[in-house]
Formats: structure tokens, C-alpha cells, sequence
């Protein structure tokens, strides 16, 4: 959620519910960004939106006033158990939806409610006892509970899907028409749609479902985040961990999320960064819920110095203050490039995005720099930036020694400080 435009309009020459307008003063929002000025008009008028904008950019903040002003300022109808629906592709993104939701909520006395798959089953189901204003979820877990007639899709009022495009690549599509088609008409219903790339498949899904939604593009003039400074090294494979460590050094990347290909490799840069002092993880698609939930709050408060990701962890996430994104493997599709390094520089920050070109993915960089419309910059590689590695560290010991810590000590063993070092020779 963010607010850093100054050529934009301010929120208070919007007709949104004074209650809102003194959520926002509280929270430091003045003036709008730009998909923010270009969709509230058109909503609180009434209009269905189609709106592409890049990840960080505040559309999050479009959609809940929008939703929150309409439910504030209209009656409820009878017996209705849910009155807005706001769909997300990812626990993570629905989480940070909840969160946001929560702080425009405080003078409005909304009922909200949050589900998603992997935990809290009975727990979830009970919030939902007695119907909820704005719920927001995950199509699995919506579903389920719908079918279970906990809730039901006919009296939805305003139907939210965030990161259209996603729905495709995770094959969400069949869920999300399954609950659209047992909603009211759209034109009985305000629908909004936000995504990074109004596609050709997901306009299809727009007009199929919308009441005529009016396109809304807010496109800078590059791809990528402006303020994402870009650079790639190319790179021997075997020099990929010594030049990673280097620059965790060089660089003092102290909030740093380093994007691999595969969980093998993963394991493999992990190893490496607990056996040179930076205390990390590994976020993967088989890390169950809990754990996923309790290593961004460790990352986020700063235990963490490292992630060490999958391309799970590249969209619908939003993790304050990552100074660092390391493309240690290539993407081999070109968007997620894109959305890799829109983990840096949100909501008007500024951050560093290293791209190593090495021998097995080198040959992702020319579609890549197509896609994004300017040719990456490279850098030279010198002996200073080559750190000497010590020994990787053995998972299964590493997780037997933290476990003994904490027994003896109650916490978690304290992070280590230090650092990589050495040159090549």
C-alpha cells in the first residue's frame, strides 16, 4: 500500500466516507498514485475497472477504497452473508490484502475476514459465522467453504480479483469462473480487475464477466520499476557463490532475496550463506504455511538477512525495506524477471537488482532484455568481488544444532556476524 505521487490528486477532493478520509490522514496518505487517481473517479461513479499497473504501484489501495466507501455509504440487503469478495492468487498476497484492509478499517467497524489453504481450517470457518462484509481469500479455500454452504456468491455486491494474470499461471481460471458464474449478473455488481498485463486472455475473462470495464493502463516508460538499478555479471558457474558472497559484502545487502530455478539449487546457496555467516532461508513451494508465514516475519524484522527463493515467492508479495534481489539462476520466462525485481524498490524506495549471467541460463538474457525494452547493464567482474567460501553447512546439521540451541536456551541461536572474505589467487 502507498502514496508517494505529487502530481496527483489528494484523497479529500474524492466524495470518499468521512470515516476513510480520516484513515488515510492517519496513516500519512495525502495524495494518490497514479492508478489511484486515474480509478477512483471511475469507480465511486460506478464504472467497472480493468486496471494494469506495476506491482507496488498502490492498486491495493484503489480497490479497498473503492470497496469501503460503497459498503459504507449502501444498506446491506437482508439476510446478505457476504457483501464483498476480494480474490487473490497467493496466501502471501492475501494476507498483505487483510493487513492493509485492516488499517482503513479502524472508524469503520467492517467485519472482515481472511481464509487461505495450508492452515486454520476450523479456525477460518468459524470467522465466518454470521456473515462478513469484505472476505478475502484464495480460490481454494473460498470454494471449499462455499460448497460447505458457509457462504454463499448470490448477494456479492463487489467482486475484487487481483493479479488476473497469475490466476492463469496458476491455473486458477476454471475456480475463478466457477465463483463469478454464481454471482449476481455483473451489472447487478461492481467488478474490478487488476492486473501486471491486460493480456489478451485476461481482457477475454474481463468482458466474459464485467459490466463493460473501463481500461485503465498506468504505464511508465520501462517495464521494470524505475527505481530499480539493474546490473548483470556474466559469470562462470563456478564462480557464482564466490561472486555472491562478494557482493553480499561489497554491497552491505543486509535484506536481500536471492531468486534460483530450482529447490536443488537452493539448497546449495543456502548451505553456502549459513557456512559464511548470513543467517537465510529457504522459500519453496513445499514449505508448508506456518513456516512460510513465520520466515517473512523473521525477514521483515530483520533475523533473516537472506531469502532464498523459487519463483514462488516473485509475485503478491509485499515485503518492506528488501534492499537486495539477486538473480542467482536467469528466469527462464521473461516476466518473471520482471516481477523478481519488483521486490525492491516499493512504494517509492529505491534498490539494486543483480542479475548473474551464467552458462546455463544465459541464453534466457535476449528475450529478457526484449521484453523489458533496453539492454540490462553489465559490470565487470574483479578479483575483490571473488569472496573464498567456507565449508557449506549440512542442512540436517544445521537444523539439529539450532534445535539444541533453542532447547537449552529457549530462542533461536543468535545471528552470526560474519562475514564472507578472500580474493581469487
Amino acid at each position: 500500500m502507498t502514496s508517494t505521487s505529487t502530481n496527483t490528486p489528494e484523497f479529500k477532493q474524492f466524495a470518499l466516507d468521512e470515516r476513510l478520509l480520516t484513515a488515510l490522514d492517519e496513516i500519512g496518505f495525502k495524495r494518490c498514485t497514479p492508478i489511484q487517481g486515474e480509478c477512483l473517479p471511475l469507480i465511486l461513479d460506478g464504472h467497472d475497472i480493468a486496471g494494469q499497473a506495476q506491482t507496488g504501484t498502490g492498486k491495493t489501495a484503489a480497490f479497498l477504497l473503492s470497496t469501503f466507501h460503497f459498503l459504507l455509504t449502501k444498506p446491506a440487503a437482508k439476510n446478505s452473508n457476504l457483501r464483498a469478495l476480494i480474490i487473490a492468487p497467493t496466501r502471501e498476497l492475501a494476507i498483505q490484502i487483510h493487513s492493509d484492509a485492516e488499517k482503513f478499517n479502524k472508524h469503520c467497524g467492517l467485519k472482515l475476514a481472511l481464509v487461505y489453504g495450508g492452515v486454520d481450517y476450523e479456525k477460518q470457518r468459524k470467522s465466518l459465522e454470521g456473515g462478513v462484509d469484505i472476505l478475502i481469500g484464495t480460490p481454494g479455500r473460498l470454494i471449499d467453504y462455499s460448497k460447505q454452504k458457509v457462504f454463499s456468491f448470490k448477494d456479492v455486491e463487489i467482486v475484487v480479483l487481483d493479479e488476473a494474470d497469475r490466476m492463469f499461471d496458476l491455473g486458477f481460471i476454471a475456480d475463478i469462473r466457477f465463483m463469478l458464474r454464481r454471482m449476481p449478473k455483473p451489472d447487478k455488481r461492481l467488478n474490478m480487475l487488476f492486473s501486471a498485463t491486460l493480456s489478451h486472455r485476461v481482457m477475454e475473462l474481463a468482458y466474459e464477466h464485467m459490466n463493460s470495464p473501463t481500461q485503465v493502463k498506468i504505464k511508465s516508460e520501462q517495464v521494470t520499476a524505475d527505481k530499480v538499478t539493474q546490473i548483470l555479471y556474466h559469470v562462470a558457474n563456478d564462480e557464482k557463490i564466490p561472486l555472491l558472497l562478494g557482493l553480499l559484502k561489497h554491497m552491505n545487502a543486509d535484506r536481500s532475496i536471492v531468486f534460483v530455478n530450482t529447490k536443488r539449487v537452493a539448497e546449495k546457496v543456502w548451505s553456502y550463506l549459513e557456512g559464511n555467516g548470513i543467517h537465510s532461508a529457504i522459500l519453496s513451494g513445499d514449505v508448508p504455511q506456518s513456516k512460510r508465514t513465520r520466515l517473512f516475519n523473521e525477514f521483515s524484522n530483520g533475523e533473516l538477512a537472506a531469502l532464498v527463493a523459487t519463483d514462488l515467492a516473485a509475485r503478491g508479495l509485499h515485503i518492506p525495506d528488501v534492499s537486495h534481489v539477486f538473480n542467482y539462476d536467469l528466469p527462464q520466462n521473461c516476466e518473471d524477471y520482471v516481477h523478481r525485481i519488483g521486490r525492491t524498490a516499493r512504494a517509492g524506495a529505491t534498490g539494486d537488482a543483480i542479475s548473474f549471467g551464467c552458462e546455463d541460463y544465459i541464453y534466457s538474457l535476449m528475450e529478457i532484455e526484449s521484453y523489458i525494452g533496453y539492454p540490462i547493464p553489465t559490470a565487470q567482474i574483479t578479483d575483490d568481488l571473488l569472496a573464498k567460501p567456507e565449508p557449506p553447512v549440512k542442512r540436517k546439521h544445521h537444523a539439529q544444532a539450532q534445535q539444541s540451541h533453542k532447547k537449552k536456551t529457549g530462542r533461536r541461536p543468535p545471528r552470526r556476524s560474519g562475514k564472507p572474505s578472500g580474493q581469487r589467487t
